[in-house]
């Protein structure tokens, strides 16, 4: 009697189960369209795949950074350009108070309230908020960075910056920080502006032209400074939205590599879906008739 080949039995066993193992794997390809779904598919390419996948968290966290930033940086921006308006309208009345305290002097006093007016509103600008914030203090945003005096009618009589010495920054890429909001200098220089109108109105108040006239290169001095900042604004706003372009663009290109690691190349995988399926069924072929003649052996 003959004792049947149990290793060409065990050869063959575990040949039928590499390629069960294989069409099995093919046939999730196939239908997932994905060429990896489990790092053991192919650990190198998904360790690279784990890599784009946190430059990509990276990248999104960066630009809900951006986001927040533009955000900022327009609302300061628009805070700005608003202080021009008052700047403006305080060196027209800077001229022609000089005019009228000639011709008129009792019509001054009507330029004085209206700078009263501009005081008070290029104050509550520079202590504007956006989501809770002030926009002005630098790193200190949890107060008004502007305090103002008042004398007994309530007019005020000069304001102090009591915010921070140094402003926030924000991350936009890897080793890339801006601050979207306007500068430590730029922030008590707009003290300065705020200052400078309560000496045109107190000078409009005294009567006095030659008071006005002093009163007015000050005037011009902070308006250099305000068009200063609206430009470094602007300058700033556009960084933030090159680096969110930046971002974007690179997102795009790990998405491109992500694809190409991951993604199955569906008529070459279907090509070898067919050519396991009929190796495994040629295999199953042998294994019967290598199982029939090892029984008739064992039974003679």
């Amino acid at each position: 009697m003959r004792i049947p080949d149990l290793n060409n039995s065990q050869n063959l066993l575990g040949n039928l189960q590499r390629l069960n193992s294989r069409q099995a794997g093919l046939q999730n390809q196939v239908s997932t369209g994905q060429r990896i779904t489990r790092p053991s598919d192919d650990p190198g390419a998904a360790g690279r795949v784990l890599e784009m996948q946190a430059e990509k968290q990276r990248l999104q966290q960066y630009s809900r950074n951006g986001d927040r930033g533009l955000a900022i940086n327009q609302t300061t921006y628009s805070a700005i350009t608003e202080l021009k308006k008052v700047s403006d309208r305080a060196g027209e009345i800077g001229v022609l108070g000089t005019g009228v305290l000639l011709s008129d002097p009792s019509a001054a006093q009507s330029y004085a309230k209206e700078l009263n007016q501009l005081i008070e509103h290029g104050l509550q600008t520079v202590n504007s908020e956006y989501a809770g914030e002030h926009l002005f203090g630098g790193t200190k945003t949890d107060t008004a960075p502007f305090t103002a005096s008042r004398d007994a009618s309530g007019q005020i009589t000069g304001v102090a910056y009591a915010g921070a010495a140094t402003s926030a920054e924000i991350h936009v890429g890897e080793n890339a920080t801006v601050s979207p909001y306007s500068t430590v200098a730029t922030n008590q220089k707009l003290g300065d502006f705020i200052n400078n109108l309560v000496a045109m109105r107190d000078a409009l108040q005294s009567g006095s032209p030659g008071a006005v006239q002093a009163a007015q290169p000050n005037l011009r001095t902070s308006e250099d400074d305000i068009l200063g900042a609206v430009g470094d604004l602007a300058s700033t706003q556009t960084r933030l939205v090159g680096d969110r372009a930046q971002n974007e663009a690179r997102f795009s290109e790990l998405e491109k590599l992500t694809s190409k690691e991951t993604d199955a190349d569906l008529a070459e995988t279907i090509v070898q879906l067919t050519q396991t399926q009929t190796a495994y069924q040629a295999a199953l072929q042998v294994g019967a008739q290598v199982l029939r003649v090892s029984l008739l052996d064992y039974l003679r």
